[in-house]
C-alpha cells in the first residue's frame, strides 16, 4: 500500500483543522457530563459532536467503527469514544476519551442517588425523578430516530432491524444469534444484492453528512496509514 505524503493532500476548506488535546479533553468531558440515555443517547451525543457540529470524524467512519464496537463485549458507546480519541491524539488521547466518557456521569450518579437516599420520601423528589425517567425516555428514543436516520439507508436495512427488533423482544432469542444472523444476510445479500448491502447505498438528504472529517483528511494524508 502507497503511504502518502504528509503535505500531499491539502487542507480543504471545509475541513477543520486537527483539534489541540485541551480541545478533544474538554470535549470528551462535555460528552461525559451530558450522556443521558444509556448507549443510544450517548453515541447519539457523540454523533452530533463529533460528527455533525465539528466533523472531527466522517459520517461513514464513525457508522463503521460503530459497527464494530457494537460486536465486541463491554459497552461500545465508550469504546467508540476510546477509538475515536486514540485516531485523535493516539494513546493519551484514548485514555482521555474512555476515562472522562465515565467519570462525570459516575459523579453525578452518585451525587443524584445520595440525594436519593435522603430524601426518597418527600413527594417532590419522586415527582423529581418520576420526570426524569419520562425525559430520558424521550432522549432515547430521539437518539434511536437520529441514528437510525443514518445507518438504515434503505428499506432492507430497515427490514432486517425491524425483524432483529421482534426476534430480540418478542421472540427473546440470544443476541449473539441475532448478530449474526444478521451478519450472514449481509454476507450473501452483498453477493447477490450489492447495492443494497454496501455502505455506499445513502438514503436522501444525506450527502452534507457524507463528507469526511478530521480523522479521514489524516488518512488521507498517511498520518494514520498504520491504523486498521
Amino acid at each position: 500500500m502507497t503511504v502518502l505524503a504528509k503535505d500531499s493532500v491539502a487542507q480543504p476548506a471545509d475541513v477543520p483543522a486537527v483539534p489541540t488535546f485541551s480541545e478533544a479533553t474538554g470535549l470528551w468531558a462535555k460528552i461525559g457530563l451530558l450522556s443521558f440515555g444509556g448507549p443510544a443517547g450517548q453515541i447519539a451525543l457523540m454523533h452530533k459532536e463529533l460528527v455533525e457540529e465539528r466533523r472531527w470524524i466522517g459520517e461513514e467512519r464513525f457508522l463503521h467503527a460503530l459497527n464494530y464496537c457494537m460486536l465486541l463485549p463491554g459497552p461500545e458507546a465508550q469504546q467508540l469514544a476510546v477509538y475515536i480519541g486514540w485516531l485523535l491524539h493516539r494513546t493519551a488521547g484514548g485514555l482521555v476519551a474512555g476515562t472522562l466518557f465515565v467519570l462525570p456521569g459516575a459523579l453525578v450518579m452518585l451525587a443524584l442517588s445520595s440525594f436519593y437516599m435522603l430524601y426518597n420520601d418527600a413527594p417532590v423528589i419522586e415527582a423529581l425523578f418520576f420526570g426524569i425517567k419520562a425525559a430520558v425516555l424521550a432522549v432515547v428514543v430521539e437518539a434511536v430516530i437520529r441514528i437510525g436516520k443514518r445507518a438504515l439507508k434503505n428499506r432492507v436495512m430497515v427490514a432486517i432491524a425491524v425483524a432483529a427488533f421482534l426476534a430480540i423482544y418478542v421472540l427473546k432469542l440470544p443476541f449473539p444469534l441475532i448478530v449474526l444472523a444478521a451478519g450472514l444476510i449481509g454476507w450473501v445479500g452483498n453477493h447477490f444484492a450489492p447495492g443494497l448491502f454496501s455502505g455506499s447505498a445513502h438514503g436522501k438528504g444525506n450527502a452534507a453528512a457524507d463528507r469526511g472529517g478530521v480523522v479521514d483528511l489524516m488518512f488521507e494524508r498517511g498520518e494514520l496509514g498504520h491504523t486498521v
